[in-house]
């Protein structure tokens, strides 16, 4: 994973950081663009405070006018809101990071830089509006107002470009794809804390009704069309991954031993030099990794497999966007495509002789190779050279 080489965290406060990024939008990007931040502490000191806005202020509401429909009015027992409260809370902490693959994942499609940490920025700072406005939710004559959470849409654009390094001629389709692909996973997270109240039937979600399934097309600036069908298929999906996730039967990461031991002890003619693995999450989210470093001096290589766990039921997403994309300049070229049914990202640079190429193993693995003085010719072989259809198999445990 990539980290920023820059200053360290920031010292304002959040009261600070919530004005700077309403107010001063395109400043305030510009010193978070700076910053250097973990996933931990802008989870704690960021996400999860703000996040708790509207969950609290549709909990309070709730319980104090209960829900209106056709001049019938609801009110939920308390143990119905707080659990739905609950689960409302937790899916939107998960989609900050579901977001976070997305803007990541699709980067280079856009001629942007692969950097998930600052594809996690992008997806906190920017829902700040959304939060913030929120708070209307307590009071059902006012929520509306709840409306000016589009705001963040803006943000989004602002930031999106800036923290990515994506050019200004790509902002404007790159923002398209990652809210095309964020209403989805927000939607989803909206339909699983409802079912969770009963109020919608026994069907379950919003998504579980045929009136509410999305098909046909959408064209997207500079992507061409995107199939909704595959879209909603996708979504599904991610709505099984959410509600394994909420029942605590999501996928476990593997251990992340058993990942480095798909890692060979040479590749391409390189001697293996370092073996590293670790395994984490937020709260009940995790994943594993393991990666290896090869040769020395001129000619370095790096090879990684990552195991997405339960979230890997999102990673469904990129592959439904069914994005194909092919870049060429004098000096290298960036493309995306599918082989052998699977979303697979390249990136060369032939001056320098440098390059990434991955794969999406089974919606839930990512394997990728790094190097410098080699041929893109070795990474494709770096990357086949970890047993794919074994994953393909662990993938389904």
């Amino acid at each position: 994973m990539e980290t920023n080489a820059a200053s360290p965290a920031p010292s304002s406060g959040l009261v600070e950081r919530v004005k700077g990024i309403l107010l001063q939008p395109s400043k305030e990007w510009d010193r978070i663009d700076t910053e250097y931040t973990s996933t931990a502490r802008l989870y704690k000191n960021y996400v999860m405070p703000l996040a708790a806005i509207p969950v609290l202020a549709g909990l309070i509401g709730s319980l104090v006018f209960g829900h209106s429909l056709f001049g019938i009015s609801y009110r939920p027992s308390f143990g119905t809101a707080v659990g739905a409260a609950v689960v409302q809370y937790v899916l939107t902490l998960a989609s900050v990071f579901v977001i976070a693959l997305v803007i990541d994942g699709l980067a280079p499609v856009f001629h942007a830089s692969r950097n998930r940490a600052q594809a996690l920025k992008v997806a906190a700072y920017s829902a700040t509006a959304a939060w913030v406005a929120g708070i209307f939710e307590i009071i059902p004559a006012i929520s509306l107002l709840s409306i000016l959470g589009f705001y963040s849409l803006y943000l989004l654009y602002l930031g999106l470009p800036k923290l990515m390094k994506a050019p200004q001629d790509k902002a404007l389709s790159y923002t398209a794809v990652v809210i095309v692909a964020s209403i989805a996973v927000l939607i989803l997270t909206g339909a699983l804390a409802s079912s969770v109240t009963g109020l919608f039937g026994s069907g379950g979600g919003v998504l579980s009704s045929s009136s509410d399934e999305i098909s046909g097309s959408m064209n997207v600036p500079g992507v061409g069309a995107v199939d909704l069908d595959k879209l909603n298929a996708a979504a599904r999906q991610m709505e099984d991954a959410a509600r394994d996730m909420e029942n605590g039967t999501g996928k476990q990461p593997i251990d992340p031993g058993k990942l480095a031991a798909f890692l060979p002890s040479r590749l391409t003619g390189l001697e293996r030099t370092g073996v590293e693995s670790s395994a984490g999450g937020v709260g009940d989210i995790g994943g594993s990794q393991a990666s290896a470093t090869y040769g020395s001096g001129d000619m370095t290589a790096s090879l990684e497999v990552t195991d997405l766990a339960a979230m890997g039921g999102f990673a469904a997403m990129g592959s439904a966007l069914n994005i194909q994309s092919s870049h060429e300049t004098d000096t290298g070229y960036e493309r995306v495509s599918t082989a052998d049914g699977r979303m697979v990202t390249e990136k060369w640079d032939k001056a320098s002789r440098s390059g990434s190429y991955n794969v999406i193993v089974g919606n839930r693995f990512v394997v990728e190779a790094e190097g410098q003085g080699v041929d893109m010719d070795d990474l494709k072989a770096a990357v086949a050279s970890v047993n794919l259809r074994d994953l393909e198999k662990l993938a389904g445990r």
